[in-house]
């Protein structure tokens, strides 16, 4: 009986090629490359497909991009010039036990998924995923900070908003290299972690009183939380550099009128570390597949 598990890789970045190596260590895939066309074939040693010759009903698993797809099913195709469209119809092709990963849903994506049955994985939602990849964000961070800054992080007073997987990290390796860090957050227990790690930590409410002073505002937060009342208040030289998704947290027009820099920085990870990144996501992809498939064959026992 085979048990060879087929998958097809739809486009993807720069960490997409570190993803495709660690995965094609597990001799158990059968790999096929949609939307890498632009690379020579014997980079990777995989069968790259055209998207229309995809034979969908017999595959296991898709990946699909970091950005899942935008509103129209459209995917981001970096190494190639064709335009892929994932059609409602399309994932009606697909087998009912076809697992699908992405980095992010969308609401596109999650209604095309949930309207043919088929489970979707977002493996940015994952928590092994997020500590991962804080460890690459908090070094591009760092990086942030160095290139729009011309003063030292140590001694330098910073602001974290937020101590989630990203936030702790963060607030963490700044305090190492000697800055004065002060930790916004929503929850009592957090304020007394970021006092247990040597931090100051205080509620979102009281954001004003610590912004007149900072020179870097670092926020992980994903909803609007640095307004006109806090950006009033800091100085015209001071950073902001949000790592929230999409909006993200920082009323960025405002803080353009007041001369302040403001950074978003999307997709830190793919930026400073793709191999890192993409190491990550083969990892949990292979760890993901084993559990379900092993699962599976104990349920049909």
């Amino acid at each position: 009986m085979d048990s060879s598990i087929r998958m097809a890789i739809l486009g993807g970045d720069a960490r997409y090629l570190e993803m495709i190596k660690k995965l094609s260590e597990n001799d158990n895939l059968k790999m096929e490359l949609v939307g890498f066309d632009q690379l020579n074939q014997g980079f990777t040693g995989i069968k790259q497909t055209d998207f229309e010759e995809l034979e969908t009903e017999s595959l296991d698993v898709i990946v699909l991009p970091i950005p899942g797809t935008d509103e129209e099913g459209y995917i981001d195709t970096i190494f190639s010039n064709q335009k892929i469209q994932l059609k409602e119809e399309w994932f009606d092709t697909l087998a009912k036990d076809c697992l699908i990963f992405s980095g992010i849903t969308t609401p596109y994506l999650s209604k095309c998924v949930k309207k043919s049955g088929l489970k979707l994985i977002p493996l940015m939602d994952r928590d092994d995923v997020a500590i991962y990849n804080s460890i690459p964000t908090t070094e591009g961070t760092i990086m942030l900070a160095i290139q729009h800054t011309n003063f030292t992080i140590h001694s330098a007073r910073i602001v974290v908003l937020g101590m989630g997987r990203v936030g702790l990290s963060v607030a963490s390796k700044f305090s190492g290299l000697g800055a004065n860090v002060a930790v916004g957050t929503r929850k009592d227990v957090d304020v007394a972690r970021a006092f247990e790690m040597g931090m100051q930590g205080f509620h979102m409410e009281e954001l004003p009183a610590y912004t007149g002073q900072c020179d870097i505002l670092i926020n992980t937060i994903p909803s609007k939380v640095v307004t006109e009342s806090a950006l009033n208040l800091m100085k015209s030289n001071a950073l902001i550099i949000d790592l929230a998704s999409k909006p993200g947290g920082v009323d960025f027009v405002y803080a353009k009128k007041r001369g302040i820099t403001a950074i978003h920085a999307l997709g830190l990870p793919g930026m400073v570390a793709p191999k890192t990144a993409g190491e990550i996501l083969g990892n949990v992809i292979n760890q993901l597949i084993t559990q379900i498939k092993e699962s599976g064959e104990k349920r049909q026992c």
